[in-house]
This record gives structure tokens, C-alpha cells and sequence, in this order.
């Protein structure tokens, strides 16, 4: 049972079992910066003083922080600041979705892609209509498709006399989450969910394509556009777009006209220079998956005669001719929780949905997900969850239900995976440092501490695991809201580079920090070429 602690979690318990916190105060110095209201006075001696200082810094004059800090084995309280307070998390809102649907779908699940027919076969000719079918897949990609093609080219068929049928009815056709913000609309990280979708590369964007602009030979040519993968599903207008002379302005854009896969360059790019890369959602996934399998069709010399047709069931008894099973989901949560992919999180929230009551919704999911969490001991009547991702700024999650979730997934058979899933301080691999990759660099929190980032406008969050110089494993939550600062990122590593670094006895020398992370309102890996 842990001990009542007041608003800020000053546990006159901590001062007796030894706590000294010297290093503690210089590293939240060091990270705060001298103009800074860290505080880091000599007469103060304890985790509630160092935190407390932190919070106090004047990049979040006029916030709301919402932070708890626990013995992850016991519970014990360590620090509270508001832990009721709800919150945007941001994308630690992942933490509550992945962690549902290693418990809901299972380690092992797959997500499935399939061609199928009704028709009978009369040589290389394939009567009625061919169906792609889609369950979900958000690490899907061109080459999947073509192999499919290639199967069906395999065995001998080179014409389909029908249509060709994208069956995408394993979700519901809402493409869009609930308060997405409208001016991110073309954004690869708030791309249409759909069953049935296609990623451009092994990041497993799914629902985008990737734009590359180079600059022509000459200034006044038109830039050089090339898209990934090469569709005729996107169209691509240049003409606002110009090449100017060496050292001339980089001011190159590309967004998607509304309703449209109209993708329209402007601006200027100088003669050698690097050009762009735009991760580009598009219109309609499902039409995009579907476009680019007839493409590979063709490639392999499968004539389709019929047009294309979207959002129909395939009948019951149809025959499988061939088929693509995804990565498990024990290994797709690493580029979903690494990189904080959006996609997966709404897609896996719409496949909890329909495994739990054949309804591939977002509310069936979020349903789903709300089991989950009251099984792991969160107080579901205390938070709302919008959506998946933590895009939606209708999330709302306190502290301490975080810290619940946290302690909660330890006892689980499938927690080695989860927490393998978390980015880690400092590694500076993708997969494996993801979006803390150059944060808390050179501290005791380095390759130590493992947590989920967040980030939105006015809201930032971290949450997870770290180790202190005892080798005690605490949990943490830091919800941080309301700020006007361009990040509070620092604020945060500060909070755990100091959990890091207590020990009950002997001080070490601080460490010179940096405050490293993302800044402005979005995760650093949703800003492509992601070099956070």
C-alpha cells in the first residue's frame, strides 16, 4: 500500500529511506540552462524539490503538467504533481492501444491479403470477378502486391473477363478519426484508414506515397517529380514549381488538393541542389491499393476487362488463389511504437473492434480497447480515449491512469515484446532509439530509460520506464499541456534524466546535458526524413 502524498508528492517516506539528490539538482541544471528557474539550491535534498523544479521552469508559466512517478514492482509513490488532472496525451495514447491489442488480437497475429474468384477457369481465361481483399495490413507495400500478381501469372491465367473488386468491408468506410484537425488532410500522419491500403517503404506509411522533386538541368526547367510507387493513381502538376539558378531560394511544397489525388508542387529548388521528399496521403486507399495491383496485373500480363469497383463484399465461397500474410504483430509494433505511426494505431483500434464484436469501427475498437485497460487495472471513468493515435485533441488521460497502465502490462505473458516496442534514450539505431534516439544523450538515462513520446501543439508527453543508480526500475508519466513554448521536450528528460540519476548514497559527478528532441507541435518522426 503506498503512502498518502500530498498535491506534489512530497513522501516524507523518500527523505527516510536516504534519498540524496545533489547529482539530481545539477543535472536539472544543466538541462534548464542559467536563465532558467530550475532552482537547483543547495539546501534542497529530495525528488519532490528536483521535479518540482523542473515544473517550474518558465516554459510552462501559465501550463498544466500532469506527472507521477512510481516503484514499478511495488507501486510505491514516488512523486505526484495533479496525477488526477486529464490531459492531451498526445501519441501516448499508443501506450493504451498497442498494449490492447497484444491482449486482444495476440502476439501472433497476422494480417492477411488475399485474391480471390468466383468464377470458373477455362484455360488462361479467369471467368467473373477478381476480388482483393483486405483485412488490414498497415505494413502492406507494392512489391506484396506484385508477388500476388505474380502467383496468379504463375498459374496460368492471363485474362479476367470481369472486374476487378477491392474488398475493404472488414472496416467501415469513416476514413477519418474524430476532431483530426482539416489542414492535414494531405499529411502522411493523418492518412484515410481503410482494410484494403498500401505503404511506400518500410517505415509502412500506409494510405501515403512518396513525393521526390529534383531541380532540371537548368534554371527556369521544371522540376523533376518522380512518385513511390510509380501509379497512375496520382496526378502531378509542376507548373507552379520552378528550377532557379545555384544558391538560388529552397522553397519547395507539395500538398494534395482537397478531395483529389491531385498533388500540386510550388516553389523553387536551385540547380544541384537536394530537392525534396514528401510523404503524401492519398485519396481514397482503398482505390489505391486497388490501382496499383491491376498495374502489377498488367506487369505480369493479366489483362483485367472489367473496371474497377470498391467497397464490396466478396461472396461467401469464393476461391483463394493466392494470398500475403504480414509480419506478426509482436514485430509490427516496433515500427508502429518506434516511429509513432498513426496508421497502426487506427488500424489495429478497428481490428480490435471487429475481433471483438465483428465491427470494424472506432467506437467497436475503442470498446475493445476500454476491456483491456479496466483488466490492467485503469480506472476507465477517468480518461477518454478518441481515437487510437493521439491525434484526436479530444484525448484526455491523467498521470496516474498511465502509470496504471504500466505497472498493469508488467504481469503480462506478451510484456517482453510491448516494452521491446518502446523507443529507448539515446540508442541511435531507428527501430531501436526511435523518436528518443538523440534524446537524453550522455546522461544515466541513456539506453536506460524506455518510453513513449508525445507531441501536439501545446502538448507533450513522455511515459515509461527507467532504471535509477540502484537498480530500482521506476515508471513514470509526464503530461504536459497548455504551454506556449515552441517544446517543452527538455522539461521532460530532465525529469528523467533525475530519476536516472538518484541513488541513496554516493553522488557521481553531473554530466554536461543537451536537451536534444523535437520541437515545434509534432512528433519529430512525423516530420520526414525524421531525424529526431
Amino acid at each position: 500500500m503506498s503512502r498518502p502524498v500530498n498535491r506534489r508528492g512530497t513522501d516524507s517516506a523518500s527523505r527516510a529511506r536516504g534519498w540524496r539528490w545533489p547529482v539530481a539538482l545539477a543535472l536539472v541544471a544543466a538541462f534548464l540552462g542559467p536563465g532558467a528557474q530550475a532552482g537547483a539550491d543547495s539546501d534542497r535534498s529530495g525528488l519532490p524539490e528536483a521535479v518540482d523544479a523542473v515544473l517550474g521552469d518558465p516554459r510552462m508559466e501559465g501550463g498544466t503538467a500532469s506527472v507521477v512517478v512510481a516503484d514499478a514492482a511495488t507501486g510505491e509513490l514516488l512523486y505526484q504533481h495533479l496525477p488526477s488532472s486529464r490531459l492531451m496525451p498526445a501519441s501516448n495514447t499508443k501506450l493504451a492501444t498497442s498494449a490492447a491489442a497484444m491482449d486482444v488480437l495476440g502476439p501472433d497475429h497476422r494480417f492477411t491479403t488475399e485474391v480471390l474468384a468466383t468464377g470458373r477457369r477455362h484455360g488462361p481465361v479467369l471467368k467473373g470477378d477478381l476480388y482483393l481483399r483486405g483485412t488490414g495490413d498497415p505494413t502492406l507495400l507494392a512489391g506484396d502486391l506484385d508477388a500476388l500478381a505474380a502467383r496468379l501469372a504463375a498459374s496460368g491465367v492471363r485474362r479476367v473477363e470481369g472486374r476487378l473488386v477491392a474488398d475493404d468491408t472488414r472496416f467501415d468506410d469513416q476514413r477519418l478519426g474524430r476532431s483530426w484537425a482539416a489542414d492535414d488532410e494531405s499529411a502522411y500522419y493523418s492518412a484515410q484508414i481503410s482494410a484494403l491500403s498500401l505503404a511506400p517503404d518500410t517505415d509502412y506509411d500506409t494510405g501515403t506515397v512518396i513525393v521526390t522533386v529534383r531541380p532540371g538541368a537548368a534554371a527556369g526547367d521544371a522540376p523533376v517529380v518522380t512518385v513511390t510507387p510509380d501509379t497512375g493513381y496520382v496526378d502531378v502538376e509542376v507548373e507552379a514549381a520552378r528550377t532557379v539558378a545555384a544558391g538560388g531560394a529552397q522553397s519547395l511544397t507539395v500538398e494534395r488538393e482537397h478531395g483529389t489525388n491531385t498533388l500540386v508542387v510550388t516553389g523553387t529548388t536551385p540547380v544541384g541542389g537536394s530537392g525534396a521528399k514528401e510523404w503524401i496521403s492519398v485519396w481514397e486507399p482503398t482505390g489505391y491499393a486497388a490501382a496499383v495491383f491491376r498495374e502489377a496485373l498488367a506487369d505480369h500480363g493479366i489483362r483485367v476487362g472489367g473496371p474497377t469497383r470498391l467497397g464490396r463484399p466478396t461472396p461467401e465461397g469464393a476461391r483463394r488463389l493466392a494470398a500475403h500474410d504480414s509480419m506478426p504483430l509482436r514485430d509490427l509494433l516496433v515500427p508502429f511504437m518506434k516511429l509513432s505511426n498513426n496508421m497502426h494505431a487506427e488500424i489495429l483500434t478497428k481490428a480490435m473492434g471487429y475481433a471483438v464484436s465483428e465491427k470494424g469501427t472506432w467506437d467497436a475498437g475503442l470498446a475493445a480497447i476500454g476491456g483491456y485497460l479496466r483488466k490492467a487495472g485503469v480506472d476507465t471513468g477517468r480518461l477518454r480515449q478518441a481515437d487510437g493515435s493521439g491525434l484526436s485533441r479530444m484525448d484526455n488521460f491523467p498521470a496516474d491512469q498511465f502509470v496504471r497502465l504500466l505497472r498493469g502490462v508488467r504481469a503480462e505473458p506478451w510484456y517482453a515484446d510491448w516494452v521491446r516496442s518502446l523507443p529507448v534514450a539515446c540508442h541511435p539505431d531507428r527501430f531501436t532509439g526511435g523518436t528518443l534516439r538523440s534524446r537524453m544523450c550522455g546522461t544515466p538515462a541513456a539506453l536506460n530509460a524506455r518510453a513513449k513520446t508525445g507531441s501536439l501543439t501545446g502538448a507533450s508527453a513522455l511515459s515509461g520506464y527507467v532504471t535509477d543508480a540502484g537498480g530500482r526500475e521506476l515508471v513514470f508519466a509526464v503530461i504536459l499541456n497548455n504551454y506556449l513554448a515552441s517544446s517543452v521536450k527538455a522539461l521532460e528528460d530532465a525529469i528523467v534524466v533525475t530519476l536516472a540519476g538518484s541513488r541513496e548514497e554516493a553522488a557521481v559527478p553531473a554530466p554536461a546535458l543537451r536537451s536534444g528532441g523535437s520541437g515545434g507541435g509534432l512528433e519529430c518522426a512525423w516530420r520526414k526524413p525524421a531525424l529526431c
